[in-house]
């Protein structure tokens, strides 16, 4: 197929993106990320709609997968196979932070009661790179790989947070503008629950709020009967590269107190389990 430039990817440098930019690439991955868990299995049409390609370059595309053996058909609907995950394990085995901070997590649950998990920013969304899990029950199904948008969780608005950092030393308002701005483009954000936040202004002062006390505290706006503590990760240059947090489920330890009461037994036990990471980063430098 033929190649063309993607103004939003990050040029080499002193190139052009037109010289490298490899659509078929763009266009496959689409096609695998079109397999959600709203949609785990579709029909040809299904993923030309949900893609915009058309039928004919997306039943290429499929017919390529399933040869690939990412891919899986009954001759109507298709699905993917187990070895996509082959594709985050690599990233999982490559890097040293999910590594590093699993145990850290163990000994935090055990410690809390709770659930721990330690995540990464990926454009709006926040991806889960390791998790501690409790055996109470619970609607969300969370593990290594999910996603959930990061304007309603509390790792999500604490990586939003510093990754608009004011930078230089010009002063003025921070980068939290930009940042609210390209997540309510479309208007107001998605009301997940009645206490979702969804007003941009809210968000930018939330977000502003989180970078200024270092911590953030989201009650019950991804779930009902959900709330999350979350604290950043620093790498050792200084910048934020992931957050850590701790869930507070009903019918969890101090159940009966409101989730800012817990938070305030809890911010110490997570910010020591950051402090950790942190540590351990250090060390592998």
């Amino acid at each position: 197929m033929t190649e063309s430039a993607n103004t939003g990817a990050p040029a080499a440098a002193g190139e052009s993106p037109s010289s490298y930019y490899v659509q078929s690439l763009e266009r496959g991955l689409e096609v695998i990320r079109a397999f959600d868990a709203e949609h785990p299995s579709m029909t040809l049409t299904d993923v030309a709609r949900v893609t915009g390609l058309t039928r004919a370059t997306a039943r290429r595309f499929l017919l390529t997968l399933t040869d690939l053996g990412y891919v899986r058909t009954d001759g109507k609907h298709f699905e993917l196979t187990a070895r996509v995950l082959r594709l985050g394990y690599a990233f999982v085995s490559s890097h040293d932070l999910p590594q590093l901070a699993e145990p850290v997590l163990e000994e935090l649950s055990g410690a809390v009661g709770e659930s721990a998990s330690a995540s990464v920013l990926d454009g709006d969304q926040v991806v889960y790179i390791a998790r501690v899990h409790t055996r109470r029950i619970m609607r969300v199904g969370i593990s290594v790989g999910t996603r959930f948008p990061a304007y309603a969780t509390s790792m999500g608005r604490v990586l939003l947070a510093f990754s608009a950092e004011p930078r230089g030393s010009t002063g003025g308002p921070g980068g939290e503008y930009d940042v609210v701005a390209r997540l309510s483009a479309g208007g107001e954000l998605a009301a997940l629950t009645q206490k979702t936040i969804t007003e941009p202004e809210a968000l930018r002062a939330e977000l502003a709020r989180v970078r200024d006390q270092g911590w953030c505290l989201v009650d019950q706006e991804l779930e009902r009967g959900l709330s999350s503590l979350a604290v950043p990760v620093r790498g050792p240059d200084g910048t934020v590269v992931a957050a850590l947090n701790v869930s507070m489920s009903v019918g969890g330890p101090g159940a009966e107190a409101s989730a800012e009461e817990r938070a305030v037994d809890l911010l110490p036990h997570l910010q020591a389990a950051a402090a950790q990471v942190e540590e351990a980063l250090a060390l592998r430098r």
